[in-house]
């Protein structure tokens, strides 16, 4: 197999601080909204980066589910792997690919929990079957079947049947509070344009380009 023959040109666009909002969450929501337009696949997709105690990092894909100026939530296990390395590291990394765009958003950030009565909101507007789903899965666990998964599924079924799936109190959702944005737009020639928004102490953005 030739992987080193691969080989992709990036000519769809380019970036200029000219182009750029001075605010890096409006700059977000644009490309965001790009993205939706463009049909990318699953455009809310981001890889999440947490450190375990050891220094091994690890990352997983998650669902950005909604953001503003407070910063990006999801929602996961809180007894998962993520949770339990965000418990002793709050710093993360996310990574936004929207390939048919060729374009990447990463940001660092500080991640602290929503409060319950916001994860409720949430969880309520989830359809039925991912709500049971949340109280089947004992997440990063590991597990003897996929048939005793779905035995468990069956049996919160027939427990919640006729009522509201209650929350769990081990689901909910992340805030990840941004401390930096950076914005990759692919060119020709791999001179790629790359802006970073890093946060100052009064709570505004200085912008630098970086090379590619």
């Amino acid at each position: 197999m030739d992987i080193a023959s691969i080989r992709e040109e990036y000519t769809r666009d380019g970036l200029s601080r000219q182009m750029l909002n001075d605010d890096p969450f409006r700059q977000f929501e644009h490309w965001f909204q790009q993205a939706l337009n463009s049909e990318a696949a699953t455009p809310n997709a981001m890889s999440l980066a947490t450190v375990a105690p050891d220094g091994q990092p690890s990352q997983r894909t998650v669902l950005l589910k909604y953001f503003d100026q407070d910063g990006l939530v999801f929602f996961t296990n809180y007894e998962s792997r993520k949770a339990r390395e965000i418990a002793g590291n709050p710093k993360v990394s996310l990574l936004f690919y929207w390939v048919e765009l060729e374009r990447q958003v990463h940001i660092t950030g500080c991640t602290e929990r929503i409060s319950t009565a916001e994860s409720l909101k949430y969880f309520m507007s989830r359809p039925r079957g991912s709500q049971i789903g949340a109280w089947v899965s004992s997440q990063s666990s590991a597990v003897g079947s996929r048939q005793l998964l779905l035995a468990k599924f069956e049996e919160m079924k027939r427990k919640f049947h006729n009522q509201e799936v209650p929350l769990p109190s081990f689901w909910g959702g992340y805030r990840v509070a941004p401390a930096s944005f950076e914005f990759w737009q692919g060119r020709p020639n791999r001179l790629h344009d790359r802006f970073l928004y890093t946060r100052q102490g009064d709570g505004g953005w200085e912008l630098e380009r970086l090379a590619p």
